[in-house]
């Protein structure tokens, strides 16, 4: 079992460096946990670094508090989806305007084969919808959407 680690100050202030060169984000209300290397977690709630910490060293042991938020991946964040609606007031930079074909084909979890000039994640958008990360390659955008989150489009 992965145990959360609370991230200070300095580390909240290093990954939110790191989204505002990715997606021109300034500023997160809230506390930041780790999962392991990689995953990243949002609490906005209402209880305090001690009263978490307590919870976590009592018998129960936390897994997981607030939402999956990002990853961690070759020193770049990707955000959730849920990332980019929480934050889709202030994502400026690396944003992809999809058409509806697009859309319905990201939806069901398909690769997008689209030149781009940048090798970065790119938050995908419709019109005002945030529908979360892709990688971004020279010849496409690759696809983060779970499978148990993906449309099924009937043929």
């Amino acid at each position: 079992m992965n145990y959360l680690k609370i991230l200070n100050k300095n580390e909240k202030q290093e990954i939110i460096r790191k989204l505002k060169l990715q997606f021109g984000i300034t500023d997160i209300s809230g506390t930041f946990l780790k999962s392991g290397t990689e995953r990243l977690f949002l609490f906005q709630g209402e209880y305090s670094h001690k009263k978490i910490k307590n919870i976590d060293n009592s018998r129960m042991g936390l897994e997981r508090i607030g939402i999956y938020f990002a990853k961690f991946q070759n020193n770049e964040i990707r955000l959730s989806i849920e990332a980019t609606h929480i934050l889709k007031d202030q994502i400026k930079k690396n944003i992809f305007e999809l058409n509806k074909e697009q859309v319905q084909q990201w939806m069901s979890g398909q690769e997008l084969n689209i030149q781009t000039n940048k090798k970065t994640f790119l938050v995908m958008k419709h019109k005002e919808d945030f529908l979360g990360c892709g990688k971004a390659s020279e010849h496409k955008i690759s696809n983060f959407i779970p499978k148990s989150r993906r449309l099924k489009i009937k043929p």
